[in-house]
């Protein structure tokens, strides 16, 4: 008989990165920093696990629309909304979503 996902725990295969002496842990939904686990909508964790993936680097607005916006029809307003309450959700961690003026975003992590 399986038993319940303890819900305190990130299971594994998760996404690790460092921001500002702190190991930042991406899984699922979820993310844990500083032993603090805050829970993303769905589009929220889509939108940070594609800054994650290049950590540092500077994604478009339109890359960022082509990789979690896929077939939706949205357009670039959408992903600076999403920005705009992904940093909410992360609260004291919202740093971590760098605006770059003209050419999109970018994680400001140590991969």
């Amino acid at each position: 008989m399986a038993t319940a996902p303890d819900p305190e725990r990130l299971p594994q295969g998760n996404r690790e990165l460092d921001f500002e002496g702190h190991r930042l842990v991406l899984q699922g939904s979820a993310v844990l920093v500083a032993g603090e686990c805050i829970r993303l909508s769905p589009t929220q964790a889509a939108l940070l696990r594609a800054l994650a993936e290049r950590p540092g680097r500077v994604l478009s607005r339109a890359e960022l629309l082509g990789r979690v916006w896929v077939g939706t029809g949205a357009d670039e307003h959408a992903v600076e909304a999403a920005v705009a309450r992904l940093r909410g959700a992360l609260g004291g961690y919202a740093g971590l979503v760098r605006t770059v003026p003209r050419r999109g975003y970018r994680l400001a992590v140590a991969a």
